[in-house]
């Protein structure tokens, strides 16, 4: 394994996570991305050295791994559907309270006070 892959893998994680945990929706969005990216490129690395196609030919020959291939595929596609239904929620956010900022869930904050209430009661 090659240490420049392992410190991309590592430093496009941490963006991301870094990002995900920001407040307005279009971070998030680019947070998830750099978090399917490093999916992506992890596969890769941990598929190993390249060799010949795993299905032509035969022999001693040192072949390629097809599953990490079809993993990183798989992490395309799923990364690409996250990314546009993030998107899709970012766009209905726009529209409905013209920016892109998270706000705190009002409900969330009322139940826990009654529940806060209830245990003070009793």
């Amino acid at each position: 394994m090659s240490i420049a892959l392992l410190v991309t893998v590592g430093g496009l994680t941490s963006v991301g996570l870094y990002l995900v945990t920001a407040r307005s929706l279009s971070r998030i969005i680019l947070g998830f991305t750099l978090l399917g990216h490093a999916a992506v490129v992890a596969l890769v690395t941990a598929g190993g050295p390249s060799g010949r196609a795993p299905i032509v030919g035969a022999g001693d020959a040192q072949i390629a791994n097809p599953l990490p291939q079809a993993l990183a595929l798989t992490a395309i596609v799923i990364s690409f559907g996250l990314t546009l239904f993030l998107l899709a929620l970012a766009g209905r956010q726009q529209e409905l309270s013209g920016d892109d900022l998270v706000e705190d869930d009002l409900e969330d904050r009322r139940i826990a006070r009654a529940e806060r209430q209830q245990a003070g009661a009793s």
